[in-house]
C-alpha cells in the first residue's frame, strides 16, 4: 500500500462526536455485511453474559490479519478505528489486493463490559465523569489477559468465553499479523511491538506527530517495559511480570499474579514470525506530557512520591471497604474488581518501590513528562477505582431491604463521592488539558495498523 493511499485513507475518516454503543456496532455490522459482498459476518462465540461475538471476514489475500477492539473495555478508540476499517476494505477492492491479506475483525470483544462503560461514551469528556462511568473487570477477567500460560509457578489454563473465542480462530487461521486494539487514558501516543522492527518505528511516531498528538516520553506504563526506541516497546507478557515480582517483592509472584498471559504470547505458539501491534494513543492531553526539559525534581523522588500518593488513595479505599464489607451482600462486577484491586495493590506498590529504590537510570533529574506522569497521572488512574467503588456501593442500595443498612451505604457512598470529587479539584488544578478529537486518536490507530502491514509484506518479502 502506497504512502498516498494511506493518507488519502487517514484524511477520510469522519468526525466523531462520541463512541458507538455495542448495539450501534452491532447494527453497522450488520448492514455493511448486507450490503457488500466481501464482508462476510459470523458468529465465533458468545460472552459470559450469553451475548453473541461476531467477528467481519473481509478479503482474501495470502496473509491473515486479526484485528480486534475492546479487549480491556473501558478503550472504546479501537472499536472505531475498526468500524470505519471495515467500511473502507468493503467497499475498496483495490485497497484489499494491494494489502494481500484476509481480514478478520472483531469490532467488540467484550460487550459485557463495554456496555458497563457506555455511561461516558456521549460525554462530557472529563475526567470526572470517565471516573464515575469507568468500568474495567479485575485481571483474570479480561479478554487480553487470561491466555493460558505455564511458566515456573505460576500456571493458568482458565480463559474465559471471549478468550476461547479469540484462541479458535487463532488456532484456525494463524495470523501473520495481530492488532490488539488498546488506548491510554491520559498522556501521548505509545507503541508496543512484538520484537525489534526498526523499520517501522519512524513510520509509527509520525502516524501520531501527524495528528498533532504528542509521543509519551514519559514514565513507562510498567517499569519493566523494554524500551526499543523513543515511544516504542517491546510487548509486555506475564512472564516479565513475573521475574519483576520475584525480584522485587517477598511473595511468590505465582500467588499474586491471578490471570493469564496475553494474546501475543498465545499467537506467539501458533506462528512464531507473527508481527503483533498494540497502539496507546489517549483520551486527555496536557502540553506537559510532551515536555522532555529537565523538571526541578530528581526522578526516584518523583517515582517514589507517584508511590505514596497511591498509596494513601488505596488505604483510603481499603478503610472505607472494611467498613461496609458486610453489608455487599450481592454479586457485583465492581466489587470483583474492588477486591482485585485491594488485594494486588498492596504487592505492586511494594515492588514498585523496590525498583525505584536500586535503579541507578533514576538518579537524573525527572523530566518534565515524567515528572507529570508520577504526581499528576498517577491520581487521575487511582481515581478510577473510587468511581467502581461508588457504582458497587450504588448496585448494593438498590438490592438492599433494610433501612438501616442502607442509611450506612448512602453515609459511604457520599464520602467516597466528596473525595472523589476533592481528587479531581486537584487535579484539575494541577491540568492545562484539552479532549482530543475521536477523529484524530483513530487516524493514528489506523495509521499505525496500515503501516505495519505493509511492514509485514515488506519483511516476507
Amino acid at each position: 500500500m502506497e504512502e498516498n493511499q494511506i493518507k488519502e485513507v487517514v484524511d477520510n475518516i469522519p468526525e466523531y462526536d462520541r463512541f458507538f454503543t455495542v448495539d450501534e456496532l452491532k447494527e453497522r455490522s450488520k448492514k455493511l455485511a448486507e450490503e457488500y459482498p466481501a464482508v462476510r459476518r459470523e458468529f465465533v462465540g458468545e460472552s459470559r453474559n450469553g451475548e453473541p461475538l461476531e467477528a467481519l471476514y473481509i478479503g482474501e489475500g495470502d496473509k491473515t490479519a486479526l484485528l480486534f477492539a475492546m479487549p480491556h473495555p473501558n478503550e472504546p478508540i479501537g472499536s472505531m478505528t475498526l468500524d470505519y476499517l471495515s467500511e473502507v476494505l468493503a467497499r475498496d477492492e483495490d485497497l484489499r489486493k494491494s494489502l494481500n491479506f484476509k481480514f478478520i475483525i472483531i469490532k467488540c470483544i467484550d460487550p459485557d463490559g463495554t456496555r458497563l462503560n457506555e455511561g461516558w461514551f456521549a460525554g462530557p469528556f472529563t475526567p470526572l465523569n470517565y471516573a464515575s462511568n469507568f468500568y474495567r473487570p479485575p485481571g483474570h477477567q479480561q479478554v487480553e489477559w487470561t491466555f493460558p500460560i505455564d511458566y515456573k509457578d505460576l500456571h493458568y489454563d482458565e480463559p474465559i468465553k471471549e478468550t476461547e473465542a479469540l484462541m479458535e480462530i487463532m488456532e484456525e487461521e494463524v495470523p501473520d499479523f495481530l492488532y490488539s486494539l488498546h488506548n491510554a487514558g491520559f498522556g501521548g501516543a505509545y507503541f508496543y511491538l512484538s520484537g525489534p522492527s526498526e523499520p517501522l518505528y519512524d513510520k509509527l511516531r509520525e502516524a501520531s506527530t501527524a495528528m498533532d498528538i504528542p509521543l509519551h516520553l514519559g514514565e513507562p506504563e510498567v517499569p519493566y517495559a523494554e524500551n526499543l526506541s523513543d515511544a516504542i516497546y517491546k510487548m509486555i507478557a506475564t512472564v516479565e511480570t513475573y521475574d519483576y515480582m520475584e525480584k522485587y517483592t517477598d511473595e511468590n509472584p505465582a500467588e499474586i499474579i491471578n490471570n493469564g498471559t496475553g494474546s501475543t504470547d498465545y499467537a506467539k505458539r501458533l506462528n512464531e514470525d507473527v508481527f503483533s501491534l498494540v497502539c496507546e494513543v489517549p483520551y486527555f492531553f496536557d502540553p506537559k506530557i510532551g515536555n522532555y526539559e529537565e523538571s526541578d525534581v530528581i526522578r526516584r523522588e518523583a517515582v517514589l512520591d507517584g508511590v505514596r500518593l497511591s498509596e494513601d488513595m488505596y488505604a483510603y479505599l481499603e478503610e472505607k471497604y472494611d467498613n461496609i464489607e458486610s453489608l455487599l451482600t450481592h454479586e457485583s462486577k465492581f466489587k470483583e474488581t474492588i477486591d482485585e484491586y485491594l488485594r494486588m495493590m498492596e504487592q505492586q506498590h511494594e515492588s514498585k518501590r523496590g525498583w525505584a529504590e536500586i535503579n541507578d537510570e533514576l538518579d537524573a533529574p525527572a523530566t518534565v513528562s515524567q515528572k507529570f506522569d508520577n504526581y499528576v497521572v498517577t491520581r487521575f488512574y487511582r481515581m478510577l477505582a473510587y468511581g467502581m467503588f461508588i457504582r458497587m456501593i450504588g448496585e448494593q442500595i438498590n438490592r438492599t431491604n433494610s433501612p438501616e443498612e442502607t442509611d450506612e451505604l448512602k453515609k459511604v457512598k457520599l464520602e467516597v463521592e466528596t473525595e472523589l470529587k476533592r481528587h479531581d479539584d486537584i487535579l484539575l488544578g494541577d491540568l492545562d488539558y484539552e479532549v482530543i478529537p475521536i477523529r484524530k486518536l483513530v487516524g493514528v490507530q489506523l495509521r499505525a495498523g496500515l503501516e505495519s502491514l505493509n511492514y509485514v509484506n515488506e519483511r516476507n518479502t
